[in-house]
């Protein structure tokens, strides 16, 4: 039946062409019986019964076609200009699909922003000596097992919480050191402070209270504040209509524009007494006990992480430009990458080996994007070079938030599953199939979630 419409419109068009407007209104009536009889239909399983006779009388109309308009060349013709039109419509749409996706990726939706609102209002509503946290002495205590979390969305700075602290097999000995920035800052601390993680210490901080966090210190800070940089964000040169642009679109999501982002590469800055931290995304959801990993032997080196690369996807060339002399000098392009979003950092050995100070002289280089174009994970993979130990791949299972296909066990054997790319799962474009795995861990019935609007 679909070969069929598809002959019927070429002969419609040499009909109407040739002014045998009989035919072509004979042709027309019968594709569009034919169009509702195939209606959605995936498999002959689907079709109505009548789709057979359907399927004969467009047969006949085209027997008549062929009789009075066969003509080779104009037929090959007309369908290579149909395949021209069909594939335009096909990259038009991915365009615009691609387009759609990345804007959406930068959203907040309505409940989130509702939540933080009613969260904030009513943290500035309570007395001072209620806004403190219980068990501050286990903050700076080298024996505990520490988390690092910096996020500006509280439902999904909960589940990382939450996820964590349930899984946990002694949730007292968990500590978590969250950031957040002004804006978001009191509604951290308010969700925190009405759902405490039962027995595990939690403590929330402000991003801009972070006094020597300032551009005279910071590459990227200053960077973030030039005017060329917001030339390359804000001006017409870059488009983010559908029309145009919208490879660049990526690159001016607000999450770059963000110190937060940025503050993985200052944590023993941040947390000057502890020797071990773990740092966990924002996209994340814990399944297991994560404290195996305090025990893992990094063999010297700084940073514990999953390899991404297979064959050569995720390798350093996909990140990293080459062509650029010191690129190419000073790393392999065949490089495995890794990922970040669930990384133990050895904090001792980071102060040892002066990891802030490489990371700066690199992102000092790249004022220019020569080196990379933006985002943290190529300066990561710069920074740490040869100094990542490569983590069992059950400790950390990515893609949920773009692919489509990652095998269920995988994910149900994973000790962190990990929500990277668009489709985030707070976001109504996440994936059905892997959105449970998320909302397991979210209060539904707290009163801020009802009166936000906020449902699985």
């Amino acid at each position: 039946m679909r070969d069929q419409m598809i002959m019927a419109r070429v002969y419609i068009s040499i009909a109407t062409m040739k002014k045998k407007l009989d035919l072509a209104r004979d042709l027309q009536a019968r594709l569009k019986e034919s169009q509702r009889a195939l209606g959605d239909a995936g498999s002959d399983a689907d079709l109505t019964r009548s789709a057979h006779e359907k399927m004969k009388a467009m047969g006949q109309v085209l027997s008549k076609a062929r009789e009075q308009l066969y003509d080779c060349k104009l037929v090959t013709t007309k369908l290579r200009a149909m395949l021209q039109s069909a594939d335009e419509q096909v990259r038009g749409l991915k365009r615009q699909s691609t387009f759609l996706s990345q804007l959406a990726a930068k959203t907040i939706p309505n409940g989130i922003h509702c939540l933080s609102m009613r969260l904030t209002i009513d943290y500035y509503l309570l007395p001072p000596e209620k806004r403190k946290f219980p068990r501050s002495e286990n903050l700076e205590n080298p024996a505990l097992f520490h988390y690092a979390l910096f996020s500006d969305n509280v439902l999904a700075a909960s589940v990382v919480v939450n996820s964590t602290i349930v899984n946990a097999k002694e949730p007292e000995k968990h500590v978590f050191h969250l950031v957040s920035d002004k804006l978001n800052f009191g509604a951290m601390n308010m969700w925190f402070l009405l759902n405490p993680p039962g027995k595990a210490t939690i403590h929330v901080e402000n991003v801009d209270e972070f006094k020597w966090l300032n551009s005279s210190y910071c590459p990227v800070l200053r960077q973030l504040e030039s005017a060329a940089m917001k030339e390359y964000y804000f001006k017409a040169a870059h488009p983010n209509t559908l029309s145009a642009g919208s490879s660049n679109l990526k690159y001016r999501n607000p999450k770059y524009l963000s110190m937060l982002n940025h503050l993985r590469f200052y944590l023993p800055q941040v947390y000057p007494k502890l020797n071990k931290i773990l740092f966990l995304d924002d996209d994340i959801v814990v399944q297991k006990d994560l404290t195996g990993l305090w025990s893992v032997d990094l063999h010297g080196k700084v940073n514990g992480a999953v390899e991404t690369c297979g064959q050569s996807f995720h390798r350093f060339d996909k990140y990293l430009n080459f062509s650029n002399p010191h690129i190419a000098r000073n790393f392999d392009p065949n490089a495995c990458g890794w990922a970040y979003g669930m990384n133990m950092f050895d904090l001792k050995e980071w102060k040892k080996q002066d990891i802030t100070g490489i990371y700066h002289k690199w992102q000092n280089m790249n004022e220019d994007r020569v080196l990379w174009k933006l985002g943290t994970l190529p300066p990561g993979l710069i920074t740490f070079y040869g100094l990542t130990h490569p983590l069992d791949k059950s400790w950390h299972v990515l893609g949920l938030g773009y692919n489509p296909s990652i095998d269920r066990s995988d994910i149900e054997n994973a000790a962190v599953v990990h929500y990277n790319g668009n489709m985030k799962p707070w976001l109504e474009l996440a994936m059905t199939k892997y959105r449970p795995y998320w909302t397991k861990y979210i209060k539904f019935d707290h009163p801020y979630m009802r009166s936000c609007k906020l449902s699985e």
